[in-house]
């Protein structure tokens, strides 16, 4: 006998099962293919981690360097020189900061040796008292007898060498990464047009425009967020360093403090919490009790000024992501990757975001075709 529809599968009819059942059952079997496909996505990227975070770096920094070489065009400068003057910039600021930050330590490495000895005898010494009543003995020996024993454990030397092939899948890490951005920046129509060649013709219009979407969010994002790191920066380091004038022998380290907070802002809520309480703890240990209770006001009255101020009035409306998302995307982010996966969850949030709002829009359905016969773009989404 044919099977008809409304005939009897299994021993229940189609009719007999309820709509809401349908539709629900119809939600969940898609729900469950896209929570596949994004798991999939995950592991993918954890598993080739090593190629995945230097391209997604080199994302980030052509996000930054892409406009001002464009600019830089559109001020009459030829194509190659734009592109050698943004990336040999860019790389000249980095550094920069590095030995900046190298100078100031070494430059001052005797002074902040003698302070922290000074300082390492006063804790002990308030620890022993009460209400600790902790006595510590003589902390120097103790550091020295746990090196000592570190020194003879015979997994020893296998920790030197794992440190050893981590510095250099860095070192591979940062090759790669440097390399991605000076191709994006010299060819990034290119990348983006093979990247729009993957997908049928018929989805190009679609992929192309919500790229285009995605990139303009992104570079919107970095660009707030450099803003956003240097008054966190700047308001912290003056800080420190005002409460230094009061003090014999300042408050140390403040270009490296400075630095560490513009640097650490990149990772939102989380970098801002661990520089914040580094620079408490310098001065607690250098300068005491007091001193440090007033770095803290400090600290929370440029995050309040950060959270009440420049995130409302101009990350919101760059990253288009409710704070709550923030949160629990640093947090997943940190869960999977650690440190890069904070650093990139924001981003990488905002971006998707953009584009799945892009995609459900309908606008791509009335727009030109972007792609031509040889797949080229226009105009590319990473240049424009």
């Amino acid at each position: 006998m044919a099977v008809t529809p409304g005939s009897y599968h299994g021993g229940m009819s189609d009719d007999n099962v309820p709509g809401a059942l349908r539709t629900g059952a119809a939600w969940s079997w898609r729900i469950l293919v896209i929570v596949a496909v994004v798991a999939l996505a995950i592991w993918l990227i954890i598993t080739f981690r090593v190629i995945v975070i230097p391209f997604m770096i080199a994302v980030l920094l052509s996000s930054i360097l892409v406009p001002f070489s464009n600019w830089l065009q559109s001020h009459r400068w030829p194509r190659w020189a734009a592109v050698v003057v943004a990336f040999i910039g860019g790389l000249c600021i980095v550094g920069g900061l590095v030995a900046l930050v190298v100078w100031q330590v070494r430059g001052g490495f005797e002074g902040i040796r003698d302070r922290t000895l000074v300082a390492a005898d006063d804790l002990s010494a308030w620890l022993a008292g009460p209400p600790f009543n902790v006595d510590l003995g003589d902390l120097p020996k103790r550091i020295a007898d746990w090196w000592t024993s570190f020194q003879a454990d015979p997994d020893f030397w296998d920790r030197v060498l794992s440190l050893g092939s981590t510095a250099g899948h860095i070192a591979t890490g940062l090759l790669l990464a440097l390399f991605a951005t000076l191709f994006l920046l010299i060819d990034g129509d290119g990348v983006w047009a093979w990247f729009v060649r993957i997908f049928p013709r018929r989805a190009r219009t679609a992929v192309d425009g919500a790229g285009r979407a995605g990139w303009r969010t992104l570079t919107s994002f970095t660009r707030v967020q450099i803003f956003v790191a240097a008054v966190d920066a700047v308001g912290i380091g003056l800080g420190a360093w005002i409460l230094g004038l009061f003090f014999p022998g300042g408050f140390p380290l403040v270009i490296p403090l400075a630095i560490a907070v513009f640097l650490a802002s990149f990772v939102p809520l989380v970098g801002a919490l661990l520089t914040g309480a580094f620079a408490v703890l310098i001065a607690l240990v250098y300068l005491g009790v007091w001193p440090a209770i007033i770095m803290l006001a400090i600290v929370l009255f440029v995050q309040e000024v950060e959270g009440h101020v420049l995130q409302p009035l101009v990350m919101g409306p760059a990253v288009k992501v409710h704070p709550l998302a923030v949160v629990f995307a640093v947090a997943a982010g940190g869960l999977i990757a650690g440190i890069p996966g904070s650093l990139f969850a924001v981003p990488l949030v905002a971006v998707v975001n953009v584009m799945i709002r892009y995609f459900g829009s309908g606008t791509w359905r009335t727009t030109a075709p972007a792609t031509g016969e040889d797949g080229r773009t226009g105009s590319s989404g990473v240049e424009e």
